[in-house]
């Protein structure tokens, strides 16, 4: 018999004795039931500091220190419902129940957090949400002192002292407490993710985490510090962010000596020395030290920028870069270069902006030693190497080793060119290769080599003419070891180990490798008709 069903009893008993007592003042008389009242009432507040209980179940022996409140708990062994619901026609032993369930139809949610404005149907779900703003662990652990917001967390937790460890992963070993925590884990072994988001339709193993992602398109941030009022998606941010007010560092790496105030991030940094790189990618096998990198990484392939801007309706796949994009429209931009005067957002794009002045290009190519002042600019560029092409047109199948380059592609098929050439009428995708296409108009060639004094249009031809001074040749065959200095070159050069003729003689269906040979090819057809023409 629980609490909440004693105190229904008792307002039911107390709702009788207001209306005896309204008889007795119109009739004059006291009545029988308005005295016993009294004294039981009395009798029963008196039970609460003693803690007597003479009402036995004879049934199961469980105690009650109301009569009333026996016949009520009686109606669990009975199996007696007398209260049902008019619309779906479930049955329930007390009329709190019912009303309870009303609300299931209703679908009123009269209980409202006054912190973020969610809303319950009941007041104890309120109760418990409220724990979350306040911090409030009112169930402890009486063995190892661990606190719980719920006592549903706490009667779970009690299972890892009692040992209770009956439930194993055939596929792992892993133990559990209870089943429904090994069948959530299986999902990991399986791949099932039945937790699906109707807003961007990513999937999930877990509905808690279904649940939290929903945060990142509602912009919900519930756990907030009391010390600065920051606010976060999770419990477990908010429990790191205070480690900053505290100066709590308790992981601390054995071999540098480094702290940490999060656990994760001390897993993390540990595969610094170990050069473990767990989480790997099924599409590309790429790896990565932790699954946020993973995570942000699948973004490239899946195409999801699930950060939006709300002035322009622009779309980013992490929300340190919609932060970045934001100052754009408040024109904020605090970070200034003595040297120009040019002002930055952030202080990286600053530094990075910097060593323009500077000459500093740190990052450098392991396999060609080609420097670059940006760290992104050699990861960039080692995909001329390793041939990695991440960025994928959906369309055509198309691979790209950049993304501004996949969307460059897009319009090509949605056929947008809205850059126009006044000179000729030629459109454009974009307005640098409009500029391009102007110097041919103008004659303009503003990029010249300083060491033979020719001069080209577009930089990216000059940088190609320069390997003919250099010698660079980055491109190598994997077959044969030979190199040269364009791409294209060596796409054309892996068809000697192919046997790929893509050039078909429209004539005799003959196949080349080269479109020359199919030109010499031609002459030989036409040199035959020479004598025909004459006649």
């Amino acid at each position: 018999m629980t609490l909440k069903e004693e105190s229904q009893e008792l307002n039911e008993m107390e709702e009788k004795y207001q209306y005896e007592k309204c008889h007795d003042f119109m009739t004059g008389e006291k009545s029988s039931y308005s005295q016993t009242h009294k004294t039981e009432t009395t009798n029963l507040h008196i039970r609460v500091h003693t803690g007597e209980k003479p009402h036995t179940c004879q049934q199961c022996g469980k105690k009650f220190g109301r009569n009333d409140s026996l016949k009520v708990h009686m109606k669990i062994h009975t199996g007696e419902k007398p209260f049902t619901c008019n619309l779906c026609g479930k049955s329930f032993s007390l009329k709190g129940n019912l009303k309870t369930h009303m609300i299931v139809h209703t679908r009123e949610r009269p209980f409202i957090c006054t912190h973020c404005g969610k809303s319950f149907t009941q007041k104890k779900s309120l109760t418990i949400h409220l724990r979350a703003h306040t911090g409030e662990s009112p169930f402890t652990c009486k063995q190892c002192g661990k606190s719980f917001n719920e006592k549903r967390g706490l009667e779970d937790h009690f299972k890892i002292h009692a040992e209770e460890k009956s439930v194993v992963c055939l596929q792992c070993g892993k133990i559990f407490t209870q089943k429904r925590n090994l069948k959530a884990h299986l999902r990991l072994h399986t791949g099932e993710k039945p937790h699906t988001c109707k807003l961007c339709g990513k999937s999930f193993s877990l509905n808690g985490s279904l649940k939290v992602h929903m945060r990142v398109h509602t912009g919900e941030r519930p756990f907030i510090c009391s010390q600065c009022g920051n606010s976060f998606k999770q419990k477990r941010d908010l429990n790191a962010h205070m480690t900053i007010h505290t100066g709590e560092k308790p992981y601390t790496c054995k071999l540098c000596g480094k702290s940490f105030t999060v656990k994760e991030s001390f897993k993390t940094h540990m595969t610094i020395h170990t050069g473990e790189k767990p989480f790997v990618c099924d599409q590309c096998g790429k790896s990565f030290r932790c699954k946020e990198y993973l995570n942000h990484h699948m973004r490239i392939h899946s195409g999801e920028k699930c950060f939006m801007c709300h002035q322009c309706e622009r779309s980013f796949s992490d929300r340190n870069h919609l932060e970045n994009h934001v100052k754009i429209h408040i024109g904020e931009k605090p970070f200034m270069c003595h040297h120009c005067g040019k002002s930055f957002t952030n202080r990286a794009n600053l530094e990075d902006h910097m060593r323009i002045h500077t000459g500093e290009a740190r990052f450098t190519c392991p396999q060609c030693g080609k420097s670059f002042t940006l760290k992104g600019d050699l990861k960039i560029h080692m995909r001329v190497h390793t041939g990695e092409k991440p960025y994928k047109c959906h369309q055509c199948e198309k691979s790209f080793t950049e993304g501004n380059q996949l969307q460059s592609h897009v319009k090509i098929h949605i056929g947008e060119k809205p850059f126009l050439c006044q000179h000729c009428g030629k459109g454009f995708t974009y307005r640098a290769n409009l500029e391009y296409h102007l110097r041919i108009h103008t004659g303009e060639k503003p990029f010249t080599c300083p060491q033979c004094g020719r001069s080209f249009t577009v930089k990216g031809n000059l940088k190609l003419h320069m390997r003919v001074h250099t010698g660079e040749k980055p491109y190598k065959c994997p077959q044969c070891e030979k190199s040269f200095t364009i791409k294209g070159n060596l796409n054309i050069h892996m068809r000697v180990h192919t046997g790929e003729k893509p050039y078909k003689c429209p004539q005799c269906e003959e196949y080349f490798t080269y479109h020359i040979s199919l030109k010499q090819h031609l002459k030989s057809h036409s040199e035959k008709k020479l004598p025909f023409s004459s006649v």
